[in-house]
C-alpha cells in the first residue's frame, strides 16, 4: 500500500483530514504536512523546498491544484514523485476515483463536418479563415456550403484553397452543375445524391452522401445504398434529422430503422437542424444528439454555426462525440467523464457548507478578505468578522473600502463573479475566472511559471 504525503496550509488542513478520513477504507496510508503558510493555493516548489526538509518516507506527494513551480524537479530533489491533486480538497474523492479509472477522450468515431454556410460570399481569404477556426475547435472536415440562387464562381479556388491548406473537403449544393465543379476541384465528399443524381458520383471521384428523394421515402435512400454497395464504393447515408417540432421524433426513428435494416454502413446525421433552429444552451442539444449517434454508431455529424446561440456548436460537438464514445466503450453512464459539457451549472457547485466556512472564518488571523459561496448565499470575511448576503451591493457599506479604489474594484469583480456562480450553481474560487465549459476558449495556464500580479496590484 502506497504511502502519501500531501502538502496544505493552515486554513485547509483540518477539511483536508476530514475529507482523507471520508475516505476510508483508502486504497493507501496518509499523512498531512501543513508547511507554514496560510492559502495552500499561494504554495510554490520554492517554497516546499525551503520548508520540507528531505528525505520523505512516501511513495507519493501531493500539492495543491495550484501549486506553481517545477514539479519534476522536486520529484528529482526529494526522490519521490510529487503531483498535483484537484484544485479543491473537497474534489479529492474524484481525484482518486477518476485515477483508478482513467478515462481516455482521445478517441472517437463520429467525424465532424463543419459547413460554411454562405461561402459563396466570402472571399478566398475568408473562407479559409473559417475553416481554421472550425478546425481549431475539432472539424474533421470543411463543408463548403453554397448558396441557392446565388453565384459561386470561385467555388474550383475555395476547394483547391482548403485542400492545398491540408484539410478535406465537401461541397454542399442543390445544384448538380456546382456538385461537379466541386469533385473535379477535389472535393472529398458530395452532398447530398439521391437516386435522380447518383450519375454525379459516376462523374468524380468524391465520396457521396445519399439522401432518399424525399425524407418520407426510405425506400429510395436503401435503393442507392444497394446500387453503391453492390460497387464497392464508400458512401455515407443520410436519412435527415428534422427540426422540432417539424418531426425530429420520426426522424430519429428513421435513424433508427435504418440501423437495424443495415448494421455496417457509414451514416451521417445532420445535426445543424436541431442546434440552429432551437433557442436553448446548445451544449445539452449537442451531448443528447452526440449521445443517440454513439449508440447508433453514426460515422459523422455535420454541424452549423450559423446563430450566435450556436457559435460554440463544433467545439461542443467534439467534447460530445468523445464522451459519448468513451460512455458507449466502457458501458457506464456520461457522468463523471467530463464536465466541459456542463456550461452554465456545475454537478457539484457548493463544495463547502456555510457551517464549514464559518470554521475557516474563526481560523482567519489577517484583514484580507475572502469571498466563498455556500447553497445559502455568498460569505466575505477576515479577521472583523463574517458577513453573508444575496446581493453583492449589501456588503458595500460594510467593506470600507471608499478610500480605496484598487481594492474595491476587486471586490467588485470578485462578488459579481461569486453572485453569478451562486445564482446559477457554478463553481466559485476567489481570484479565477468562471469555468464555462467549453462554450468559451480556456486561456493556457502554465503552473510551473509564476504568477503575474493582478491589475490592481500593478503600479501605475
Amino acid at each position: 500500500m502506497d504511502h502519501i504525503v500531501f502538502l496544505t496550509g493552515r486554513l485547509a488542513e483540518k477539511s483536508l483530514a476530514r475529507v482523507l478520513e471520508s475516505m476510508a477504507p483508502a486504497p493507501f496510508s496518509w499523512e498531512i504536512r501543513e508547511i507554514g503558510l496560510q492559502v495552500a493555493a499561494l504554495m510554490t516548489a520554492d517554497m516546499i523546498r525551503r520548508r520540507v526538509s528531505a528525505p520523505l518516507a512516501a511513495q507519493r506527494v501531493i500539492v495543491p491544484g495550484r501549486c506553481r513551480g517545477d514539479l519534476a524537479a522536486l520529484t528529482e530533489h526529494y526522490g519521490v514523485p510529487f503531483e498535483r491533486g484537484p484544485e479543491e480538497v473537497k474534489d479529492l474523492p474524484q481525484f482518486f476515483g477518476r485515477e483508478a479509472k482513467p478515462v481516455d477522450l482521445s478517441r472517437y468515431e463520429a467525424q465532424i463536418f463543419a459547413e460554411i454556410v454562405d461561402a459563396p460570399r466570402l472571399d478566398l481569404d475568408g473562407i479559409a479563415a473559417r475553416a481554421r477556426e472550425y478546425a481549431a475547435q475539432g472539424a474533421d472536415v470543411i463543408d463548403i456550403g453554397c448558396l441557392p440562387e446565388t453565384p459561386f464562381p470561385h467555388l474550383e479556388d475555395a476547394v483547391r484553397r482548403l485542400k492545398a491548406e491540408g484539410y478535406r473537403v465537401s461541397v454542399d449544393s442543390m445544384r448538380s452543375e456546382e456538385l461537379l465543379r466541386g469533385g473535379r476541384a477535389g472535393a472529398d465528399y458530395l452532398m447530398s445524391l439521391n437516386l435522380d443524381t447518383l450519375w454525379i458520383a459516376d462523374e468524380v471521384p468524391s465520396t457521396p452522401i445519399l439522401v432518399a428523394r424525399d425524407p418520407h421515402d426510405p425506400a429510395s435512400l436503401d435503393a442507392a445504398i444497394e446500387r453503391f454497395a453492390a460497387r464497392g464504393r464508400a458512401f455515407l447515408a443520410d436519412p435527415i434529422l428534422d427540426p422540432i417540432p417539424f418531426g425530429l421524433a420520426t426522424s430519429i426513428a428513421r435513424y433508427v430503422r435504418l440501423r437495424e435494416r443495415y448494421p455496417d454502413v457509414d451514416i451521417i446525421m445532420g445535426i445543424g437542424n436541431v442546434t440552429e433552429l432551437t433557442e436553448a444552451d446548445t451544449s445539452g442539444i449537442h451531448a443528447v444528439l452526440l449521445g443517440m449517434a454513439a449508440e447508433l454508431r453514426v460515422s459523422a455529424v455535420l454541424t452549423t454555426s450559423v446563430s450566435p446561440h450556436a457559435r460554440r456548436a463544433v467545439r461542443e460537438a467534439d467534447v460530445a462525440r468523445r464522451v459519448m464514445h468513451a460512455a458507449r466503450e466502457a458501458q457506464v453512464l456520461p457522468k463523471g467523464i467530463n464536465s466541459d459539457l456542463a456550461t452554465v451549472h456545475a454537478r457539484r457547485p457548493f463544495p463547502y457548507s456555510a457551517a464549514e466556512i464559518d470554521e475557516f472564518a474563526r481560523d482567519i488571523r489577517d484583514p484580507n478578505f475572502r469571498v466563498q459561496i455556500s447553497a445559502d448565499g455568498i460569505h466575505v470575511y477576515n479577521r472583523d468578522g463574517h458577513l453573508k448576503a444575496a446581493d453583492p451591493f449589501a456588503f458595500y457599506p460594510q467593506l470600507h473600502l471608499e478610500a480605496d479604489g484598487g481594492h474595491a474594484f476587486y471586490m467588485g469583480v470578485q462578488l459579481a463573479r461569486a453572485e453569478i456562480a451562486w445564482r446559477l450553481g457554478k463553481r466559485f474560487d476567489q481570484d479565477q475566472p468562471l469555468d464555462w465549459g467549453c462554450a468559451v476558449e480556456r486561456p493556457e495556464q502554465d503552473l510551473s511559471a509564476w504568477c503575474a500580479p493582478g491589475e490592481t496590484m500593478k503600479k501605475r
